[in-house]
């Protein structure tokens, strides 16, 4: 069955060596079992080259260069694996990535992660985060977030007031806990960059942003909550997923008003920074939601 998608889901494409912060550096690279079969059928050439690149420890990966860098990327920010054998022998999370799935009961839904360069660009600058795919009846999580997405558009409220309304209906505040404590709930948490602790430590629930990024907040709250609350499976799990997607848009509000961006490029670190080291950690992810459990 063909997933559900927001609309600008099939604009993305890969930046490959255009990117600034690829995908390829930085992050354990798992092979999945049916690549892992192609990989140990290779004979001679590069395929003992990729053969001996594997690590199998625990689950089966790449072991990264001294620099991080994935052993298949050339000078130029090119896969080597795509280049010398072709896409259909990359490993499922490197065929995947930025993308993810949810399921609400029958439904899947695709959609694109923000610690991608490329994906995040989209997703804030879209507004076409409605999802299409189907007429089917709407689960009762998909309703709920169409309900909110409802609310945060609503452009006859200025944006403050638009979170307060989620706030109030669904049971949900970001300063369930004083700022003193999230600041240091964020201190206590595990980085890939050292110095992204110190930067959110600008964290403020009731920050109030400067006109010309609300879109982008309101966009990236969209984001967060299609990622994290379509799956919850009771009201106090989609209670905490919420509490999360709230906690993130402030951090990211936090954030653009620390720092002030000008340039687009600069407003996509921010947020590709906010991914890559919150909602792309389960750990860390967790750590926020237990906040928002009664």
């Amino acid at each position: 069955m063909k997933p559900y998608s927001p609309k600008y889901y099939k604009s993305f494409k890969c930046k490959a060596d255009k990117c600034t912060h690829s995908c390829c550096v930085g992050w354990e690279i798992d092979i999945d079992e049916d690549t892992l079969s192609l990989y140990r059928a290779l004979d001679g050439g590069y395929g003992e080259e990729v053969k001996s690149s594997i690590s199998y420890e625990d689950m089966p990966h790449f072991k990264l260069l001294s620099d991080e860098r994935c052993p298949h990327l050339d000078e130029k920010g090119l896969c080597r694996i795509i280049l010398s054998l072709g896409e259909d022998h990359l490993c499922h999370i490197c065929r995947e990535h930025p993308r993810f799935y949810n399921y609400a009961g029958d439904r899947t839904e695709a959609g694109l992660g923000m610690a991608c360069e490329e994906a995040c660009r989209i997703i804030l600058s879209s507004d076409d985060y409605g999802v299409e795919g189907g007429s089917a009846p709407l689960p009762e999580t998909v309703r709920i977030r169409e309900g909110i997405y409802s609310l945060i558009s609503d452009t006859s409220l200025p944006y403050a007031a638009r979170l307060e309304t989620v706030y109030s209906r669904y049971g949900v505040w970001p300063s369930v806990i004083s700022d003193v404590r999230w600041k240091n709930l964020l201190s206590s948490l595990e980085y890939m960059d050292p110095s992204h602790k110190d930067a959110f430590s600008c964290y403020s629930s009731a920050v109030v942003p400067m006109p010309e990024y609300e879109d982008v907040l309101r966009r990236a709250l969209a984001y967060f909550i299609y990622r994290h609350c379509t799956e919850a499976f009771t009201a106090e799990e989609y209670r905490a997923c919420l509490g999360f997607c709230l906690f993130c848009e402030r951090l990211f509000a936090s954030l653009l008003y620390a720092e002030k961006p000008e340039a687009d490029e600069d407003i996509i670190r921010i947020a590709r920074t906010l991914s890559e080291e919150i909602e792309y950690s389960e750990d860390n992810t967790d750590t926020v939601k237990s906040i928002f459990y009664s």
